[in-house]
């Protein structure tokens, strides 16, 4: 009898708590559309009718089928405890009823993110005026050209593809100047040649620098002053061995401490040029120091004969913002890069590179030479393709060949807009850098020089060298400068 009416208790209370399980889903989910449908009524201007309908639809899911289910379970359960009494029935329908509020708690975020947010309003770009002047007449320094560095001893030669785009004007960046490293072994100045070959081809100026000097020649790092003759010797068996180049630097950045290549005073790298610059097998380009450290570069030069015997003075811009010298001699920016860490492919890096070339120009720099010409960050990428920093020197080296020379014009008409003019007999080359999030209408009058029109080429973030064609009146012209972007006016 005990266990009879054992059974009846147990089924009983299971009964129960069924029910009440049942009725707290059932609470709880009742709760969760109340919840929502008070949300939405809130938001009604940005809900819309499939939203409220698919809610409404859940509901009655719910309500309607689970209220059949409660009843039909619960029966079931009074009938046949054995069967329909186990935690597996209670599972199944916490699972259910889990599964239906995500469905409802999706599609409604869903929504939310194409109906609930205010529609973008496309702002159209303003436009700014600005307004310059060119004077042909005031001729400044004769470019020698743009360029970027092979260095065989720590990174593969460039593929004949990539030479020709480093190098070619029509397909190319239209590289002018390529700079090479001269060996510590004779047995590799070999290698050097076949790209030296082809930047030649192109008509660009190969300048080589030595980091070290062979090492029977050097004490701790510091050449051996009497070994001088036979330095000077080795750097001529250098420029033989590869037909020759424009100029040879006899040390590279001699004043930076630590940097494991060959260290140097600037009083000791002017008494090598002065005994034995002219035995180098090519014209001189010293003291090409680091930071273009114009201490090192006066010390260097206030030996006569170094003066003398020195092409070209030559430095790196590293931690220095580039700056006018007064030295009586040509001066190349012979290596920088902006960023070793980020992509050439980097719009606001490349366009940072933009000005630090205009910057170069504005300095009176006969020539701007990158680093690696392929590596990831560098105008060419290792995939071969040129990547947005390289169109950025395109729209220089293009354009801008040896021989042209800088002209008067207005720098910096407006903030965040930049310009260069330069001029090659009759023709007229223009430079533009807006770095403005704004159409820049630059107005432009010119003297000196005759000018029938312009064609315009301009890379942005989104396009490269897009070609296009600028008309002139009355000694003037007028163009619309897009947002962050270079352009580059080449006269007919």
């Amino acid at each position: 009898m005990m266990g009879e009416m054992g059974s009846v208790l147990s089924i009983e209370g299971l009964v129960y708590n069924s029910k009440s399980i049942i009725i707290q889903l059932d609470s709880t989910i009742t709760i969760f559309f109340f919840i929502l449908n008070n949300y939405f009524q809130k938001q009604r201007e940005n809900t819309d009718i499939k939203t409220v309908t698919v809610l409404f639809t859940l509901w009655v899911i719910y309500r309607g089928g689970f209220g059949f289910l409660d009843y039909f379970c619960i029966q079931q359960i009074l009938n046949n405890p054995i069967i329909f009494i186990n935690e597996q029935t209670l599972m199944n329908r916490k699972l259910f009823t889990y599964v239906l509020a995500s469905f409802a708690v999706l599609f409604l975020l869903d929504s939310c993110g194409k109906k609930g947010s205010p529609t973008p309003q496309v702002v159209p770009p303003v436009t700014v005026n600005a307004s310059a002047t060119i004077d042909a007449g005031t001729v400044q320094q004769t470019i020698q050209g743009f360029g970027g560095a092979s260095i065989l001893t720590w990174i593969a030669d460039l593929s004949d593809d990539q030479r020709t785009k480093a190098f070619s004007t029509t397909s190319g960046i239209g590289l002018s100047i390529l700079r090479v490293m001269v060996p510590d072994d004779a047995s590799k100045f070999a290698a050097e040649k076949p790209t030296i070959d082809v930047a030649k081809s192109y008509g660009a100026k190969v300048i080589a620098t030595a980091w070290v000097a062979p090492a029977s020649m050097m004490i701790n790092l510091s050449l051996d002053p009497n070994q001088y003759a036979t330095y000077a010797a080795y750097l001529k068996s250098y420029n033989t061995a590869v037909g020759g180049v424009y100029a040879i630097s006899p040390w590279n950045e001699p004043n930076l401490n630590n940097s494991g290549w060959m260290k140097g005073t600037a009083t000791e790298v002017a008494n090598f040029v002065a005994a034995q610059g002219a035995n180098c097998g090519a014209p001189i380009m010293a003291p090409e120091p680091f930071n273009m450290d114009q201490d090192f570069i006066n010390t260097y030069l206030s030996n006569p004969t170094a003066k003398t015997n020195t092409g070209f003075v030559c430095g790196h811009i590293y931690g220095k913002t580039p700056y006018a010298l007064s030295v009586g001699k040509d001066v190349w920016m012979t290596e920088h890069y902006t960023n070793s860490s980020i992509s050439g492919n980097d719009w606001g890096n490349a366009m940072t590179a933009a000005k630090e070339i205009h910057d170069c120009m504005s300095a009176g720099y006969s020539a701007y030479v990158w680093w690696y010409i392929r590596r990831f960050y560098g105008p060419i990428d290792e995939t071969s393709s040129i990547t947005k920093l390289g169109y950025i020197m395109a729209q220089y080296s293009r354009y801008i060949r040896p021989g042209y020379t800088k002209i008067s014009c207005t720098a910096s008409p407006i903030a965040g807009v930049y310009i260069t003019a330069y001029k090659s007999g009759t023709s007229l080359v223009v430079v533009a850098i807006n770095q403005n999030t704004d159409i820049t209408n630059l107005t432009t009058a010119y003297s000196g020089i005759t000018v029938s029109g312009f064609k315009s080429y301009t890379t942005t973030a989104s396009t490269n060298l897009v070609q296009d064609n600028v008309t002139v009146a009355g000694g003037s012209f007028s163009v619309n400068l897009p947002p962050s972007s270079i352009t580059t006016l080449v006269s007919n």
